[in-house]
């Protein structure tokens, strides 16, 4: 896997931001400029645990915004079934990130989170800084879920340039 430190591989993907075709574009990292960007992979669409996942980043997003960055989802489902399943998702419908269509596996294959044995990508979370630098990377079992809220203040840490103690939360003094 892919970690701190590594640049964050280039990619070509269709991005889903809604529920009809309309809302597919072509993103790469380009499109996403010189911001901080949050890219959370998850197994599969309909499924049970992703969309409390997502849903829980979604409820952030404008956190996010206010920190200068963008939130990026993925999964190696294609744009079709990502729009597909935000259409029939009360908690995803409401949704306005993209969700990247990884569909032939090559991004989550270069990030190293392709599980091999079930052929999804594995739960897996990069903080990427404006110079496209990872700056945080995890990944999990694919049967556990994210906190969301610990990814935002991973970014609130990072954005500080300065030394954070354990469970630092924005606002409090750092070392």
């Amino acid at each position: 896997m892919l970690s701190v430190g590594n640049k964050f591989p280039e990619f070509k993907l269709t991005a889903v931001s809604g529920t009809s075709p309309e809302s597919f574009s072509e993103a790469s990292l380009e499109t996403y400029g010189k911001q901080w960007k949050i890219v959370f992979f998850w197994p599969k669409d309909f499924t049970f645990v992703c969309p409390t996942e997502i849903a829980g980043f979604g409820k952030l997003e404008g956190d996010f915004k206010d920190r200068d960055a963008v939130l990026i989802g993925a999964s190696t489902d294609s744009d079709f079934v990502h729009a597909a399943w935000r259409g029939s998702h009360n908690d995803l419908k409401p949704l306005t990130f993209p969700w990247l269509a990884d569909i032939k596996k090559d991004l989550a294959s270069k990030l190293g989170i392709l599980n091999e044995e079930a052929g999804v990508a594995n739960r897996a979370t990069f903080i990427v800084d404006p110079e496209n630098i990872i700056r945080y990377a995890e990944m999990t079992d694919l049967s556990v879920g994210r906190n969301p809220n610990e990814t935002l203040r991973i970014l609130d840490a990072l954005q500080t340039d300065e030394l954070c103690p354990c469970n630092w939360h924005k606002g409090e003094a750092t070392l």
